[in-house]
């Protein structure tokens, strides 16, 4: 039996590369004689610059930038073939980088540029920029200051960063942006379709995970409402409304506007990028999962969008999960047939965070078991 392994992370508890080594584990425990292939995989979050750098065998770079507050982090990177980059902006704007005192109206995205900016002198051609797990909601600005576009108020003074500053803006300059961008390929990946403002918007779904109060949401939803119009006005570029212009605090507003970029499903996107559908080809099963799975699942979460590619090899899809949410029937239409929570009895997240390694493993062996099984009936 061929089995390939494709996984998401367990946010908070064990990257993908992990978690497909404990389920090898455990299926080997079961029957040694299983051939085993494992692609990490993501969704444009969490983890993504290592899983394609992984499956695709790049190069992991690491760069010195300013994180979402100013102060400085090192960024790791990938690169593929010398032409192409892939960076998270997590890696240089996420809610992980911040200890305490996450002021979501000073974060920036300045160093998602300072990223952009090293992987264009290494001569990237092709930029893939994952978005997720983000501390800002800058609509971008932070990005494009460090290509070199410039804001400003209406005293014609320079703005400085964060979207708290941009309640001021009344025009903007891209006049100095560095010049290789119009002539490189940018991809956001995403998994949200949220546009730039208003209800289903950047500020009002995504601001409270990051701290902001009801008052300052409409606040700041008011000043990316007004980011947009003069964008608008001044360079006649319009993608307020344009799905997943909202995700990461606004960066994929950012992507469209000031990269002149695409905003594409991050699951689809990274399935063509570690050719997935070949080696799917040789494969008799195929096991995924994620931390949690559930209906916004079928919002382009990994099992989803592994499980469509099974099936068009006529493949049975196992979804390992940490745990099993609500409204799941949608999942099953989706193409996997077996949903199994590592979690064996009533336990505490952080308990079930902590033994992660051991639960993985015997789902491993209970999926091989339950295989066997099968066999015999």
């Amino acid at each position: 039996m061929n089995i390939l392994i494709a996984f998401d992370s367990f946010k908070g508890s064990a990257t993908s590369i992990e978690i497909a080594d404990y389920i090898e584990k455990g299926i080997l425990t079961a029957d040694h004689t299983v051939n085993i292939q494992k692609v990490p995989i993501a969704d444009g979050g969490e983890g993504t610059v290592r899983c394609v750098i992984q499956a695709v065998s790049g190069k992991l770079m690491s760069t010195k930038v300013a994180g979402p507050l100013g102060e400085p982090v090192n960024a790791t990177w990938g690169l593929i073939n010398d032409k192409t980059a892939i960076i998270e902006m997590a890696e240089a704007a996420g809610l992980t980088l911040i200890n305490s005192g996450l002021d979501i109206g000073l974060a920036t995205t300045y160093g998602v540029g300072q990223l952009i900016e090293t992987a264009l002198d290494y001569g990237a051609e092709t930029i893939y920029i994952g978005l997720g797990g983000s501390a800002t909601n800058d609509g971008g600005v932070g990005m494009a200051q460090a290509l070199g576009a410039k804001f400003f108020d209406q005293a014609d003074q320079e703005l400085g960063h964060g979207v708290q500053c941009l309640k001021e803006l009344a025009r903007v300059d891209f006049s100095q942006m560095d010049p290789r961008i119009p002539k490189t390929n940018f991809i956001g990946l995403s998994d949200v379709n949220n546009p730039l403002t208003g209800p289903n918007g950047a500020t009002a779904i995504f601001g409270p995970q990051k701290g902001a109060t009801a008052e300052q949401i409409a606040s700041l939803d008011q000043t990316l409402d007004n980011l947009a119009k003069i964008v608008k006005k001044q360079a006649g570029l319009d993608f307020m409304n344009t799905p997943g212009a909202g995700a990461a605090g606004g960066l994929g507003f950012g992507i469209l506007t000031f990269c002149h970029g695409q905003i594409k499903s991050g699951i689809e996107e990274i399935i063509n990028l570690v050719e997935l559908d070949r080696k799917m080809a040789n494969a008799s099963l195929v096991i995924t999962g994620e931390g949690q799975i559930d209906g916004q699942s079928l919002g382009g979460k990994v099992p989803i969008g592994v499980a469509h590619l099974a099936k068009k090899h006529h493949l049975p899809v196992v979804a390992v999960v940490g745990s099993i949410g609500s409204d799941i029937s949608g999942v099953y239409e989706q193409g996997i047939d077996l949903i199994l929570a590592t979690t064996n009895s009533p336990m505490t997240v952080q308990t079930a965070v902590k033994r992660a390694p051991q639960l993985v493993e015997q789902a491993g062996m209970t999926v091989m078991k339950a295989i066997k099984l099968g066999q015999l009936v």
